[in-house]
């Protein structure tokens, strides 16, 4: 099991479109990425993160470098950031 940790720096006035691009793409995210197991939503008063769930680290890696991110999510998301996102993965011991 892996973890994708995505923190996103979003106004608070961009929460409500940041979320909406997390909920427009979750289903496909699930449906179609290779070993993707779940996609959850956590909204902080500093930040929002995605958290994804994946068989394996490899799998985690590969939605990194899948259309559905970097075209997708990514150019949905962009305009709404402050800074460049925080991507980090994680192995399940």
């Amino acid at each position: 099991m892996a973890y994708l940790e995505i923190t996103l720096q979003v106004a608070p006035a961009n929460r409500a479109a940041a979320a909406g691009v997390y909920e427009k793409y979750r289903q496909p995210f699930l449906g179609t990425i290779a070993g993707a197991t779940s996609k959850e939503l956590l909204v902080r008063d500093e930040d929002v993160q995605v958290l994804h769930g994946f068989r394996s680290v490899a799998d985690a890696k590969a939605y990194l470098d899948s259309e559905l991110f970097t075209r997708d999510v990514v150019g949905e998301l962009a305009p709404l950031l402050r800074t460049e996102p925080d991507v980090r993965v994680y192995e399940a011991a």
